[in-house]
């Protein structure tokens, strides 16, 4: 039967998608021990743009393959996703066959056919599964034995490229675990390390992933390692601080490389150490980010359905390109282009949207906050505070569309909610200024690094996340740090140079002059000097230059996920 057949043609599909998807993330460990950093990147830019090009492929080929009568006709696409789900029941992706199956439908019809009985708005699949156990782990018990353990977990995930120094990592892993740990943990002889077997691989960095427990206590355990060219590997340090390794696997990151032979399982076991992270950030971070998409678009109408929440303008300065609307009690902002653009601005729709493009395919360092996009999100009318509303049309009618009781948003963007920059300045105690400026100048300094440019470096284009980084989240003026010309402001000609209300020098379109950095960034004198003494370099056209001659020469700067340094006293006490 023609249902039948079509439900095989999108589960091969699918089978062509992981296929691809494994090939890809198989190479991350031969990549890491050849320091091939440029490949890296090109890699993960290829596994995200992976999904989409298959999804065209298969779409293509049910076009070709069936009658557009069997194909295109909506009623019979419930006897179809029947037939699918006995295909998948057995499989260990089943979770991520159906967000496949709900691609491909909205690839062949409008938004406007989407229901439970023609695709998977709410998964089929049950919560606890018969094969449902932890992930492949290698279990250590030192019994007091700490050394030998660790000795051992350096035998058990062995590399290609040996360990530059084995005996000092050992030492230096014992004397941190000891330091991190309560004085009892690493005595007690019922202290248990579990490590997922599979390592994962980002950018520089490969991790070991786990946990230690004892009959009444946990802490995550993340070994970070990285590899110095001609020196071999090393371990990096050992965390145990259920916020730093939160921070590892933050929506600010580039999405992991591991082998993840049954990904529900996976999720499950990082779910248990970082309880509270999202299933939806867990598989966005593993590189399942269309199935993050899912899972964020179930909680978010699950919320809808039993809570009074209702949108709101989101807090902050009113952006000139994106309005930014938001759910009090949902960790979320929704972004949308306005139809007009302050006259400031000279980006149009396309850019903006490519931005976006460029911002999820590039290694965000921490950096950028991820976003998801979706097309045709239809909202109960009574779920909009009507302020918001009215603003939205307002802004955005081609996007923002009012059907009876029922608001359509045609485009927009998730994005994580985080407190505006400037607006947690304002509150903050002279130390979480100190801390929070030291790490606005670092953000800025490690997007350079990744070959970004912000652009607009305002205050009120980057947040504060609950863990107190600092984050970049508005991208219609982003760059490549390479596209800029940075330059030093020339000398004034004459006296009266200095007091004209023009520059008395030309300005090219992607010219920018650091020494004037600090009277836009800061209307506050104490901010600005503080800074200044933190990250007064950025000032100079020099460091900039001095970047950009490191990435086009092919170097890759380490940026770590994990706090290696101190706020520095040196300079905040001068």
């Amino acid at each position: 039967m023609s249902h039948a057949l079509i439900a095989q043609a999108i589960l091969q599909g699918f089978d062509d998608y992981r296929e691809g998807f494994r090939q890809i993330t198989d190479g991350a460990p031969a990549r890491f021990e050849q320091a091939q950093w440029q490949e890296i990147q090109h890699a993960s830019a290829a596994r995200i743009n992976l999904y989409e090009e298959k999804v065209g492929e298969t779409v293509a080929r049910l076009t070709r393959e069936f009658a557009a009568a069997d194909l295109q006709d909506v009623e019979r696409w419930p006897l179809i996703k029947s037939a699918y789900i006995g295909l998948i029941d057995p499989r260990n992706d089943d979770e991520l066959a159906e967000t496949w199956f709900n691609s491909i439908f909205c690839g062949l019809f409008s938004h406007d056919n989407i229901s439970d009985g023609t695709m998977f708005v709410h998964t089929t699949r049950p919560s606890l599964r018969p094969h449902a156990r932890d992930p492949h782990t290698r279990i250590y018990r030192p019994q007091g034995h700490l050394r030998k353990t660790l000795e051992q977990i350096l035998v058990d995930y062995r590399f290609n490229v040996p360990y530059e120094d084995a005996e000092g990592d050992l030492a230096r892993l014992e004397t941190l675990l000891h330091s991190n740990l309560p004085d009892w943990v690493c005595k007690d002889p019922e202290l248990t390390l579990e490590l997922i077997g599979s390592v994962f691989y980002r950018n520089k960095g490969a991790y070991l992933v786990g946990r230690l427990f004892t009959p009444d206590e946990q802490w995550p355990l993340v070994f970070p390692l990285i590899h110095r060219e001609g020196q071999g590997i090393r371990f990096d340090t050992v965390i145990t601080d259920e916020a730093e390794v939160s921070i590892i696997f933050s929506f600010t990151r580039s999405y992991f490389m591991v082998d993840v032979p049954v990904p529900a399982e996976l999720v499950a076991f990082l779910k248990r150490l970082l309880p509270g992270k999202h299933i939806a950030e867990l598989y966005t971070s593993i590189g399942f980010y269309k199935q993050g998409k899912s899972e964020f678009y179930r909680a978010l109408i699950n919320h809808l359905a039993t809570t009074d929440d209702r949108f709101v303008m989101a807090p902050g300065v009113r952006g000139m390109v994106m309005s930014v609307f938001t759910l009090p009690g949902f960790n979320t902002v929704f972004k949308i282009i306005k139809d007009n653009f302050n006259p400031a601005k000279t980006v149009d729709h396309a850019t903006v949207v490519q931005k976006y493009q460029l911002v999820k395919n590039h290694d965000r360092v921490g950096r950028l906050a991820d976003t998801q996009q979706f097309a045709d999100f239809r909202f109960p009318l009574s779920k909009f505070d009507p302020e918001c509303l009215a603003e939205l049309l307002e802004v955005a009618p081609s996007t923002v569309v009012l059907e009876g009781d029922v608001v359509l948003i045609r485009h927009c963007w998730t994005e994580r909610r985080m407190t505006p920059l400037n607006l947690y300045l304002e509150h903050a105690t002279e130390t979480q200024q100190q801390e929070t400026l030291y790490d606005y100048g670092l953000a800025i300094k490690q997007l350079a690094a990744a070959n970004i440019f912000p652009g607009d470096m305002l205050l009120k284009n980057f947040g504060v996340t609950r863990h107190g980084r600092v984050v970049f989240y508005d991208y219609d003026e982003i760059l490549y740090l390479t596209e800029v010309n940075f330059r030093h402001i020339p000398p004034p000609r004459y006296e009266e140079d200095e007091m004209a209300s023009e520059p008395w020098y030309s300005v090219g379109p992607n010219d920018v002059f650091p020494e004037e950095f600090p009277r836009f960034l800061f209307a506050d004198l104490k901010q600005r000097r503080l800074f200044a003494k933190l990250h007064g370099d950025l000032y100079d056209a020099d460091y900039w230059k001095g970047l950009q001659a490191q990435i086009r020469a092919g170097k890759v700067i380490d940026v770590f996920p994990y706090r290696r340094n101190e706020l520095p006293e040196k300079a905040l006490a001068e």
